[in-house]
């Protein structure tokens, strides 16, 4: 038994002062009005209720009860009230995950913007390079850097990233630019550590064909800025996503390595556990971030 609508309907019974005119109140039959009253005292072991053809009145227990009950049922009817305007305002705390790099560079200088146009929205921003648990964690939203997405939340693409091998100008002076992947084995490489294929890099030429290379690395880090550190003072050969490295392709920092093969591209996505009852400042954060990333990405508006 439904014991939070017995309440409702055995208050609206007493207030209507019949169960047909409590029938028509709450949309339904005199018939199920009856039931639901009748299953309420069974479950109490008490009659609430003495009625006859023509009179209704409440018992002892029925008036103790009552005043309870409608308090209950007038406080759901608020909180239902209050939840409902918040998921229709944007308002509220909402946490978002983001990776550390693409937080710092591509997401702190949108916080201002957003907050301007949602003042009652309170941002608590975690940046981790880890992939976190969005549901277990608490999070209302997560930004993922990703090739295959996630079969266990929904998601909606932001932007789309291309990874890219690189070195310094003084690392190709010195050592040599590779003319093939397996060139690379020769090289002083930088990997990441939390890729899954850290010191396995899968090239594809430009009829599609694969060719991965594993390569001798003298520097792990799970944070592409120190990767990127390390190239841009000559220290090797690193692979990072070009919203990390995009800025210093443009300005000659850094040389793209092996321009007639790629890496496979990753999306930027917006992810959150369920598209079923979406909280309203969930979804401006949504729109705004797509918005904001609609037009060619600043990381490769000259590449």
């Amino acid at each position: 038994m439904d014991r939070l609508r017995a309440m409702e309907v055995f208050v609206e019974v007493v207030r209507k002062n019949g169960f047909a005119r409590a029938a028509d109140a709450l949309e339904t039959s005199p018939a199920n009005v009856t039931r639901i009253i009748s299953d309420l005292e069974s479950h109490l072991g008490t009659r609430l209720l003495n009625r006859s053809s023509r009179k209704m009145s409440l018992t002892e227990s029925g008036e103790a009860l009552y005043e309870r009950a409608k308090s209950i049922v007038e406080e759901m009817v608020e909180v239902e009230a209050i939840a409902s305007s918040a998921a229709m305002q944007p308002r509220g705390l909402l946490r978002i995950n983001a990776p550390l790099s693409f937080g710092v560079l591509h997401l702190a200088p949108l916080w201002p913007k957003f907050k301007a146009a949602y003042p009652e929205v309170e941002l608590d921003i975690a940046l981790i390079d880890r992939v976190v648990d969005i549901v277990e964690e608490g999070y209302d939203l997560a930004i993922r850097i990703s090739r295959v997405g996630s079969t266990a939340h929904a998601a909606r693409k932001l932007a789309t990233s291309h990874n890219i091998v690189c070195a310094s100008p003084d690392y190709i002076r010195k050592h040599g630019a590779p003319s093939v992947p397996a060139d690379l084995a020769g090289h002083n490489c930088i990997v990441y550590s939390y890729s899954p294929t850290a010191d396995e890099w899968n090239f594809l030429d430009e009829k599609g064909h694969s060719h991965p290379v594993k390569v001798p690395y003298s520097m792990r880090t799970n944070n592409g800025d120190t990767a990127r550190s390390a190239a841009l003072a000559g220290a090797g050969v690193i692979w990072q996503p070009s919203f990390i490295v995009g800025q210093d392709l443009q300005a000659g920092r850094l040389v793209q390595l092996l321009p007639g093969f790629r890496l496979p591209d990753i999306d930027v996505l917006a992810m959150y556990p369920s598209r079923r009852h979406l909280s309203a400042k969930v979804r401006v954060m949504i729109d705004f971030l797509v918005e904001e990333f609609r037009d060619v990405p600043p990381w490769d508006a000259d590449n």
